[in-house]
């Protein structure tokens, strides 16, 4: 059973500052990036408690290819993951989440 997807608009700002940069780049290397992210938000959907949580219940999925951290919570009643955030492993770990 696939959850529903709800990405935060910081999240959604992280990805297309993303995009955008990759794109700047290469041309085309942008839409790759964005391939990578959808294929692991179609698997973080499809089976949300394959990467674990830590402490405050956020789990982190890596991305392939772009070093790049989805990370997410899980409403288990509405079957709906709320993506907090698409971050870039190189920053600050404790700026993930913007609450």
């Amino acid at each position: 059973m696939s959850y529903d997807l709800k990405i935060r608009q910081e999240a959604t700002k992280e990805f297309s500052n993303a995009f955008l940069w990759y794109e700047e780049q290469q041309s085309g290397l942008g839409d790759v990036f964005e391939t990578a992210i959808r294929r692991k938000l179609n698997q973080i959907s499809r089976s949300p408690y394959h990467y674990k949580a830590d402490y405050n219940q956020f789990h982190q999925a890596l991305t392939e290819k772009f070093p790049f951290l989805i990370v997410y919570v899980i409403d288990e009643n509405l079957k709906q993951i709320t993506v907090m955030a698409i971050f870039h492993t190189s920053r600050n770990p404790n700026k993930k989440i913007r609450k």
